[in-house]
């Protein structure tokens, strides 16, 4: 028999996924149990029952089933307690129950258990990647059918939890064959510990008397322990009574100490204590991660979402791209804190100490300087050969050489001359263009498509707008493609989520650097389209004239990034 009584956990799905693929292999133990309780979250107490999991677990231990315990375990704990687990499971016709209870959220992505240890963020994003997911659960009861029982003790979530999640479980979509018991964590668990080990107690029955709700596989007589798989657990030798107050005392300490030697320390004066399993738990980690210390003393600065956004603005200053800035540790993070710290000779535990927090920022404003005195040096460049071009313009004084011009320098310091200048050279040259042929061109103009201009070109390839049809074609083309381009890069604009106060500041910014922005009001018009685009081709950006990652990194590196 297999029990898994989870009250908190938190794993990357993909790792879940991983340990879910060995279910089917080859695993020899002969039964198993996975507890995990969660009773403190870092902006919540959670002390509705969930607290209390360890007497469910100690209930189903009576019964002879083999539990192992995991208490207050970090995301990274619960993928490694919950892999464990996975890998023990072989086929059997013995019950498997998976026990959950906690703060749990639901999205259309599914339900999820909260973890304890990663702030009080509960966006979707944080949910997903960090979260357990109960799909996983339902996955291994699903191969287990009319003997898969999840029961889930939800408590209460007192967390913004956005436009895309809600709290509790929801609806769920159980596989053929699970039963599943969902109620308040406390009724969860008092029914866990006195009925569900019950033998031949008729699970229905039982859990209607403590109010709980019941569905799935549902038979009348259903039951989890009959008389025959009832293993008689081993008489233990008897232990002294433990001292509720020593055992907080010494558990604060070994917490404090944070080791193994402290861990150890407490399973040797409290085999049996209320944290044991916790206790076990945080040696077995310590053991099997190399950066354990790491990990924790980074827990332990309580970063938020908002300094985590600037240290991944500080990183992508520095060319370490961390895939995304949106305040949250994954993979893409993770790994180019490891590539930042190697390259500063220390060891890549991709985890942040405070002094390499400070050491980051000083880092990532040395070089937002050096950019902006780069950008500036290529400005300064770039103006003088706008200028140059534009005097040759003057002593040229053609059509073709201000067109040239507007094609090198689209929104250049002279644009706007130039195309003034064009409307001129058109209307003399209209004045003095035969009335048919102006007839003709008036059309295409008004038209104004690509169809429309080459249709004058074949009835006039001699007439007096010839080349002023020809400029305007390959115009069109390229603000065909601007475009499509404009689409993609005002959705990527749009996506960074920028308030009418960052408008302001990159608005102020641009006009600080000459680039004309237009008014600071938050409204980004065409002149400050055009002055994101000078700013961009002057820093060697992507240049669209829309705000992204990157430009908004480097653009706004004097002000967001609290300098």
């Amino acid at each position: 028999m297999r029990i898994s009584v989870t009250s908190m956990s938190a794993a990357l799905l993909s790792t879940l996924v991983s340990a879910l693929v060995t279910v089917s292999g080859t695993a020899q133990a002969a039964g198993d149990a996975l507890v995990i309780g969660n009773s403190q979250y870092d902006t919540i107490q959670t002390l509705f029952g969930a607290d209390r999991m360890d007497v469910a677990a100690e209930a189903l231990r009576n019964k002879g089933l083999d539990v192992t315990e995991l208490q207050d375990a970090s995301s990274d704990e619960m993928r490694l307690g919950f892999a464990d687990f996975l890998q023990e499971l072989e086929e059997t016709d013995s019950p498997v129950v998976i026990l959950l209870a906690g703060a749990i959220v639901h999205g259309s992505s599914g339900a999820y258990l909260l973890p304890v240890g990663e702030g009080d963020a509960a966006e979707a994003a944080q949910v997903l990647t960090r979260a357990f997911p109960i799909d996983a659960a339902l996955t291994i009861l699903g191969q287990y059918p009319g003997r898969g029982f999840l029961v889930l003790g939800e408590t209460p979530v007192d967390l913004d939890l956005g436009a895309y999640l809600q709290p509790g479980a929801g609806r769920l979509d159980l596989p053929s064959g699970v039963t599943a018991i969902r109620g308040a964590a406390s009724d969860v668990v008092r029914f866990a510990s006195k009925e569900l080990t019950r033998q031949n107690a008729k699970i229905l029955s039982a859990a209607s008397d403590y109010g709980l709700e019941v569905a799935g596989y549902l038979p009348r007589d259903l039951v989890l322990l009959r008389d025959t798989e009832v293993v008689i657990a081993q008489p233990l030798p008897v232990v002294p009574k433990v001292d509720p107050d020593a055992d907080v005392e010494a558990w604060q300490t070994a917490q404090r100490l944070d080791n193994a030697k402290g861990y150890q320390a407490y399973l040797d004066s409290f085999a049996e204590g209320a944290f044991a399993s916790a206790a076990k738990q945080r040696l077995k980690a310590i053991e099997t991660e190399p950066f354990y210390k790491q990990r924790r003393a980074e827990e332990a600065l309580g970063l938020s979402r908002d300094a985590r956004r600037k240290i991944q603005r500080d990183l992508t200053i520095l060319d370490f791209n961390p895939r995304g800035i949106d305040g949250i540790f994954g993979p893409g993070s993770r790994k180019a804190i490891g590539r930042w710290q190697e390259s500063i000779g220390d060891a890549p535990s991709t985890y942040l100490t405070a002094q390499e927090i400070e050491r980051l920022s000083e880092a990532a404003g040395l070089r937002a300087e050096e950019l902006e005195q780069e950008a500036l040096k290529r400005q300064a460049s770039q103006e003088r050969a706008d200028r140059a071009l534009w005097a040759k313009v003057m002593e040229q004084g053609t059509e073709v050489s201000i067109r040239q011009y507007l094609t090198k320098y689209p929104d250049g310091l002279h644009a706007v001359e130039a195309r003034r200048l064009l409307r001129a050279i058109e209307k003399q040259r209209g004045g003095a263009a035969a009335s048919a042929d102006q007839r003709a061109w008036n059309a295409a103009r008004e038209a104004d498509t690509v169809a429309a201009l080459n249709a004058y070109l074949k009835e006039r390839p001699g007439g007096a707008f010839a080349s002023e049809a020809k400029a305007r074609i390959a115009e069109l083309k390229v603000l065909a493609k601007r475009k499509r381009d404009r689409q993609a890069a005002l959705s990527e604009e749009q996506s960074l989520g920028l308030n009418s106060v960052a408008r302001k500041l990159a608005e102020s910014r641009l006009a600080n650097l000459k680039m004309n922005p237009g008014p600071v009001d938050g409204k980004f018009d065409k002149r400050t389209r055009d002055a994101i685009r000078r700013y961009q081709r002057a820093h060697s950006l992507r240049v669209s004239g829309f705000l992204d990652e990157q430009t908004v990194v480097q653009l706004l590196a004097g002000t967001l990034l609290g300098r």
